[in-house]
């Protein structure tokens, strides 16, 4: 029987860790990378982004959007800070990279973070459409929805609008604003992405050292697109660990 994905929240020292996830996806992307931090003591907050984790791909372009995915992710935040945590760093898996990316450029006051597989430069160079097509009928078919293949038809030009949506977003208000990041910035990228153009995390650092920044960057040569779960995952769990020992 399948069960909702639902947020995490490990709280241990007072060094805390936002983690954000995936298009599509929920904080289950993250749990493995949250559970490695926790065991060093960290604090870990994994949100989920509106529209996600219902079962339901469709609540996806029903309640989501760039304006409320930022929303949400200002309300980690605040929600971290509510409870008394003032030393945080916010990651995030490709989605979640574009938001935790506009919340360092937003606020000098997070410590560091930064990229898991994360588009920060919109290519044309992309399967995500295609996933999610195979994602919700998957999904659908699960639940006994009959005409599966037909609702999810009826899906894509919304989730294709959506997909767009994101992109200006990310063109338009977090790649303009790569120059308002001051805090170290880490990059992890799979080199067999089959979802983006991995070349995209090489762009981002390239920007960022120009611009004088700090850039703790990884590359995963054979691994795919969710470094948070795949076979790079312990490298990328000991690569984040020793980031997060250079910022706290």
């Amino acid at each position: 029987m399948w069960q909702r994905p639902t947020p995490f929240l490990f709280e241990h020292s007072d060094q805390a860790v936002i983690l954000l996830h995936a298009y599509a996806g929920s904080a289950n992307d993250v749990r493995l990378l949250g559970r490695a931090l926790e065991r060093e003591n960290y604090t870990v907050y994994a949100p989920q982004f509106s529209g996600h984790a219902t079962g339901d791909p469709r609540d996806i372009v029903r309640h989501g959007s760039p304006a409320a995915w930022w929303q949400d992710t200002q309300q980690a935040i605040s929600f971290m800070r509510q409870k008394g945590y003032t030393k945080i760093s916010i990651f995030g898996l490709s989605l979640g990279g574009i938001f935790a990316t506009h919340a360092l450029e937003q606020d000098s006051t997070l410590l560091g973070g930064g990229t898991f597989s994360s588009p920060i430069f919109p290519t044309a160079k992309t399967r995500v459409a295609q996933m999610f097509k195979t994602l919700a009928t998957r999904q659908l078919t699960a639940a006994g929805q009959a005409d599966a293949a037909t609702a999810v038809q009826d899906l894509i030009p919304a989730a294709k609008a959506q997909l767009q949506a994101i992109d200006t977003f990310t063109a338009e208000q977090v790649q303009a604003q790569l120059s308002q990041i001051t805090q170290p910035f880490f990059i992890g990228q799979g080199g067999q992405d089959e979802l983006i153009d991995a070349q995209v995390a090489q762009r981002l650092r390239t920007q960022l050292v120009a611009q004088g920044g700090q850039v703790s960057f990884h590359w995963y040569a054979t691994a795919g697109h969710v470094i948070t779960v795949n076979g790079a995952h312990h490298q990328l769990e000991n690569d984040v660990l020793e980031y997060l020992k250079t910022i706290y």
